[in-house]
């Protein structure tokens, strides 16, 4: 029962994250004017605004002009109620859960508005910072000091990594590893190195297909690679960092 509740919450908000994600990079308001159709402005019916079942039975397109809709929209609310309901069913449904939950929310909009605008903004990650913080605080008070130190390793590492190669990552990225430092604590360590595997990966994969030359001038936000690390160091960080401990340490 927890588990569908997170993911009908998660259905839920991913329908509004859809909107910060299309919103926020533009400066418009997340409030009004109410959803719309992109290509003939009329508003969505209440009844047409189901999070991915609206979208299934108009086939992917407007009821009023029948151009097509984005499956992004169906995808976002579908990854973010999937998220939230793998959250729970791991860490259980207790104060724990609340860390990797808000972590989550996080993490859908700033992955998404960073392959679309190669930005991550400042309006999501500090008031995501703020909550972090503020849910240690109050749940496990003994564990903040800790993260708080994970926090400033994970964004002074990435801020030494910007000022040596500027042109590879942005201060967007420092601040989104220093705000994945406060949610996962240690585990941050293995989020950014398989952030970092899997963005090589990628490069490679880029520059195999392109040629070096071309390849190194493609331009490939981080912002999402740093994004799967978070989920990574989220759901099994924890035993990542103990295998190490007790095979290195």
């Amino acid at each position: 029962m927890e588990i569908a509740l997170a993911a009908l919450g998660g259905l839920l908000v991913g329908s509004f994250l859809n909107v910060v994600i299309g919103r926020l990079p533009a400066g418009e308001s997340l409030v009004s004017p109410g959803s719309r159709c992109p290509h003939c402005g009329h508003a969505v019916r209440p009844y047409d605004n189901v999070p991915v079942l609206s979208w299934l039975l108009l086939r992917g397109r407007c009821r009023d002009c029948g151009q097509p809709i984005s499956p992004r929209y169906p995808l976002v609310e579908a990854l973010t109620a999937a998220l939230c309901a793998a959250v729970v069913a791991v860490k259980g449904p207790d104060d724990e859960a609340l860390l990797g939950l808000a972590l989550v929310l996080t993490l859908v909009p700033v992955a998404f508005i960073d392959l679309d605008h190669r930005l991550i903004p400042n309006k999501i990650l500090l008031p995501s910072a703020i909550v972090a913080v503020a849910i240690l605080a109050l749940t496990d008070a003994d564990e903040l000091p800790e993260h708080l130190i994970a926090a400033a390793a994970a964004g002074g590492f990435f801020l030494l990594a910007v000022l040596a190669y500027p042109r590879g990552m942005g201060m967007g990225d420092v601040k989104l590893a220093g705000t994945m430092g406060l949610y996962l604590g240690t585990s941050v360590a293995p989020a950014l190195l398989a952030a970092l595997v899997a963005g090589t990966a990628v490069g490679g994969a880029i520059m195999v297909r392109k040629g070096t030359a071309e390849g190194r001038k493609t331009a490939v936000p981080f912002g999402p690679f740093l994004a799967l690390g978070a989920l990574v160091g989220l759901f099994a960080g924890p035993e990542l960092v103990d295998w190490y401990r007790d095979s290195f340490l």
